[in-house]
């Protein structure tokens, strides 16, 4: 591989190159023909005519390397602080969106440190310091994180005792909207590392889908599940809705109850639905479902 990583060769490999290169003038010293020297190498003949002629000129020494073909124009030191500016976002500097592309990222270098790369080498600089062009994940911007802490120290464990004390079934519960389009856009970020970009909370998607994930110990996990189509042409489901009611809620629990045997301690978020009076009412009249609300 010529260019690893769309980046130049790598120290490793052009010292590999150097040792070919010398044993090479080895047998040039012994009189060894170009074309066995080729095959015997591995390398073209060409390659090695070119060798001949350097070690005619300057014997062994006009074959070693002469290091990287250039240095780079953003130092370690300096691709260090690119790194640094690239993970606060483009909306820090001034970007409507959340994604990098080589263009915003030539601007940023331009901007930042006063020099001109071409897009192609801003790609093999990004290659060669671990970085790949990725389709960021989501994150609700509703999500509170603090909240998040404190609901996992404080809240649930009683939430996991009652699961024990009722011998249930700990049931988490969640719903998506999917469209049929395939997310397009990426972002350059590390590879290994998702980059992670902050959305609305809230789906259009043409099917809707409300899972329960049941666990309990000694019990194989079960997936228990309703979904919504909707009209392709962009019409809403018979009630006039995009989404589940406080019905279809209660439908899927109920279900879900008898088709487990045994209490169900449910997990959910804070969904306007989730929320409402009805199912709240519902729920307080069924012995076999507890609630532990998620944090806001």
């Amino acid at each position: 591989m010529r260019y690893p990583q769309g980046g130049g060769l790598t120290a490793e490999r052009r010292a590999f190159r150097e040792r070919i290169r010398m044993e090479a003038a080895g047998m040039f010293a012994a009189g060894q023909v170009n074309t066995v020297m080729a095959k015997q190498l591995r390398v073209s003949l060409r390659s090695v005519q070119r060798w001949r002629a350097d070690w005619q000129d300057g014997g062994r020494q006009a074959l070693q390397s002469k290091g990287s073909a250039a240095r780079p124009k953003l130092s370690e030191a300096l691709f260090t602080v690119l790194e640094q500016e690239l993970a606060r976002g483009p909306v820090a500097h001034g970007w409507p969106d959340q994604t990098w592309t080589l263009a915003r990222i030539k601007t940023l270098i331009g901007r930042r440190f006063h020099k001109t790369l071409t897009l192609s080498a801003i790609a093999q600089m990004l290659h060669r310091h671990g970085f790949s062009h990725q389709v960021p994940a989501r994150r609700a911007l509703e999500r509170n994180d603090d909240a998040v802490t404190g609901w996992v120290k404080d809240t649930w464990p009683p939430g996991g005792s009652a699961a024990a004390a009722l011998d249930g079934w700990i049931v988490f519960e969640d719903e998506a909207g999917f469209s049929m389009t395939p997310p397009t856009s990426r972002t350059w970020s590390r590879r290994g590392h998702t980059p992670v970009i902050r959305v609305r909370g809230r789906s259009r998607g043409r099917v809707s889908v409300a899972a329960l994930c049941c666990y309990r110990p000694g019990e194989r996990s079960r997936l228990i599940y309703r979904y919504i189509l909707h009209d392709p042409h962009g019409g809403h489901t018979k009630a006039g809705r995009r989404s589940f009611s406080w019905t279809d809620y209660r439908d899927l629990l109920s279900a879900a109850h008898q088709q487990l045997g045994a209490p169900l301690v449910l997990v959910w978020d804070n969904l306007n639905t989730h929320r409402a009076v009805s199912l709240r009412n519902w729920v307080a009249e069924h012995d076999g479902v507890t609630v532990v609300q998620l944090p806001v």
